[in-house]
């Protein structure tokens, strides 16, 4: 579904959703549960993409139900693995997740992908900037294009509101409610999480 021009939302991608930004250079924010690749490649295909059409993969952190299908797109594709630093060594496997995030990587496994290039302060990938959202994990991040957020496990949407990301799984709940502060003079077009759909005319502003 296109969301405005350029904004695609994976509906199919159930579990952790998958937004696409088209253009000069396609690229795809987070990849979703594991083995859901083909899904993925056939929900590109409606959009008049292929797999070797996307440039950039950008997750926005490292549980499993984001980084899901890196490795597998990273075998189908050229496009080039970006994450943040302070989540690499979760992502590459010589970090153990904490919590329950521990539990839930011993049940549902990916294959790990090699991140290709971490996000700098102030990173800007075209017309995308890269915002510093920690508190769901050490290095989350989210993601600006024009008038849309995309929240990665910033906040989720229930019944069409947007609440914070679960305490249960939250690395660190003080510096989650630092990073939801970051937005509280804006309202979105659109507020793009992982988990329940998009939602428009979003505010950050009460959470």
């Amino acid at each position: 579904m296109e969301l405005v021009k350029n904004v695609h939302w994976l509906e199919k991608m159930k579990g952790s959703f998958v937004y696409v930004i088209t253009g000069e250079e396609p690229v795809l924010i987070d990849t979703g549960m594991p083995n859901k690749g083909p899904l993925l490649e056939a929900e590109l295909r409606k959009i008049g993409l292929s797999l070797g059409d996307v440039a950039h993969i950008l997750l926005t952190h490292h549980d499993v139900d984001h980084i899901g299908n890196a490795h597998w797109l990273q075998e189908r594709s050229t496009a080039k693995l970006w994450a943040p630093e302070r989540d690499l060594p979760y992502i590459h496997g010589s970090a153990k997740r904490p919590g329950l995030k521990r539990i839930i990587s011993t049940l549902v496994k990916a294959d790990t992908p090699q991140v290709d290039a971490v996000y700098c302060a102030g990173e800007r990938i075209g017309s995308i900037e890269v915002i510093e959202t920690p508190g769901h994990t050490p290095g989350h991040v989210s993601m600006l294009y024009g008038d849309t957020l995309f929240a990665g496990d910033l906040v989720m949407s229930r019944g069409g509101k947007l609440r914070p990301s679960p305490k249960l799984m939250t690395w660190n709940p003080v510096e989650l409610r630092q990073s939801l502060q970051k937005f509280t003079q804006h309202s979105f077009d659109w507020v793009c999480p992982a988990h329940g759909g998009p939602v428009q005319h979003g505010s950050l502003r009460d959470l």
